[in-house]
């Protein structure tokens, strides 16, 4: 276990795809910590279009040239990643008062494996609170207009992955 940064925090998550939604709550994060890991799940209970090398990729470049943001992927209990990178928060976005009782008991269990780390909540920006994965990814599949709601490298990937054309 590394020492612990309570400047560093692991925004976690699935990320299939990243959207603008997640790159604005990262960019506000660091409003808050010096540095945030990009945590992708590797395994999850959820059926991912991109398999967790594409979206750790993706994601590389998406924040290319961005220091004070590491892009990693993780196989095991969030509590135990946080701990291996030594940071002290875990920062987790909000979209809707229907995220706040799954996320709460999440972080409640989190407090429980780990009393020293905190679970940080941030509302999501207004111009994202509608959007959503797996809202972009149906869009995507039918051949709707995904530009500006998902960053440009990842607009492409889902063109590709779908066979709807390519960029915007």
């Amino acid at each position: 276990m590394a020492e612990m940064n309570p400047r560093l925090a692991v925004y976690p998550g699935t990320f299939d795809p990243l959207t603008m939604g997640h790159v604005s709550l990262i960019r506000r994060g660091l409003n808050v910590f010096d540095t945030i890991i990009l945590g992708i799940a590797e395994s999850s209970s959820k059926d991912t279009l991109f398999s967790v090398l594409e979206r750790v990729e993706l994601a590389k470049e998406v924040f290319r040239g961005d220091t004070n943001i590491i892009v990693d992927s993780f196989d095991a209990l969030l509590i135990d990643y946080v701990q291996d990178t030594g940071a002290g928060s875990i920062l987790r976005g909000l979209r809707a008062v229907s995220d706040f009782e799954y996320e709460f008991q999440m972080a409640l269990m989190n407090r429980k494996l780990d009393r020293e780390i905190q679970t940080v909540f941030m509302i999501t920006d207004f111009k994202w609170m509608y959007l959503s994965s797996t809202i972009v990814k149906e869009v995507a599949m039918y051949g709707g207009d995904i530009c500006g709601l998902v960053p440009g490298p990842v607009v492409k990937a889902l063109r590709v992955k779908y066979g709807t054309g390519y960029g915007c």
